[in-house]
């Protein structure tokens, strides 16, 4: 399906991704329609989430311009050094293609069963940033965090864009800690809905303070399908309608989940293909 998005003239690849699953996934219910988006706490605990770093890879051999953007990296599931490690091979094999969004998620269940505290993974998250940041540079690199410490370590290879990967960031609310990350560290900014003008306010000051650029980020959209009442797949035609609004609104990229609107992987092409072919010129 990638092979066919990149020779549709698809920009990207996007993944998401959880190591397991409890009880609680869906403690929320269900969607209506499995084909809609996953959310916290709607989600079947038997829903298959293959390792995104592993499929990032596979996809990588096989194609020479999609981008690879792993959309939800729960960074403090892993030790930093680790995860830079993986980082900075999968960067250097792609040749720069890698997009990663370093992000906590909100499963409590998911922490416990690999031994890490949920109640700080936000701080966790900061010191994965921090630590990859002198990982990626010159060796050697030492780190005296409070959850991660380190000194003196080679990490080779290096990604193949010196600063490392680009980074995305983004969440269910342009929180502080949203703001912060961006500012210091982001590439593109990718909320869960739309923000508001008055909601990115924060972001936008904030950036422009530290003497960067909003217009700078990647601001990244996306369109959702309308279910008939009675189930089945949405038209992508109707949800594309969407796409001018955005645009307009300042996002740049847009992200949409072919299998809202077909059930059969071998029309997938055909879908990147309408969807492109639409906006084309």
């Amino acid at each position: 399906m990638a092979v066919e998005a990149e020779d549709a003239g698809i920009d990207g690849v996007m993944l998401s991704e959880h190591i397991v699953l409890g009880p609680s996934a869906g403690a929320l219910g269900r969607p209506a329609n499995p084909r809609d988006y996953a959310a916290p706490g709607n989600q079947d605990p038997d829903t298959p989430w293959p390792d995104s770093i592993v499929l990032m890879s596979a996809i990588a051999a096989v194609t020479t311009r999609l981008r690879l953007i792993g959309a939800a990296i729960i960074a403090p599931l892993r030790h930093p050094v680790l995860l830079a490690h993986q980082l900075a091979a999968l960067d250097l094999l792609c040749e720069g293609r890698l997009v990663v969004q370093p992000t906590v998620s909100w499963h409590r269940e998911e922490y416990a069963a690999l031994g890490v505290p949920f109640d700080r993974r936000g701080q966790l998250l900061d010191e994965h940033l921090a630590a990859w940041k002198v990982l990626w540079e010159s060796g050697p690199a030492s780190f005296p965090g409070r959850h991660y410490q380190f000194s003196d370590v080679y990490l080779e290879p290096k990604p193949f864009r010196a600063e490392g990967p680009r980074l995305w960031f983004g969440g269910t609310s342009v929180g502080p800690w949203i703001v912060r990350r961006l500012v210091e560290y982001g590439d593109g900014f990718h909320p869960f809905g739309q923000p508001t003008a008055d909601e990115l306010r924060p972001l936008v000051d904030a950036m422009a303070a530290a003497g960067r650029d909003f217009a700078q980020l990647e601001v990244v959209g996306g369109i959702r399908g309308r279910f008939p009442s009675g189930g089945g797949v949405a038209d992508l035609a109707e949800a594309a309608e969407a796409i001018p609004a955005q645009l307009e609104a300042g996002y740049t990229t847009i992200c949409f989940k072919p299998s809202q609107y077909t059930d059969d992987p071998a029309q997938v092409g055909r879908l990147c293909r309408q969807l492109v072919g639409s906006f084309a010129g």
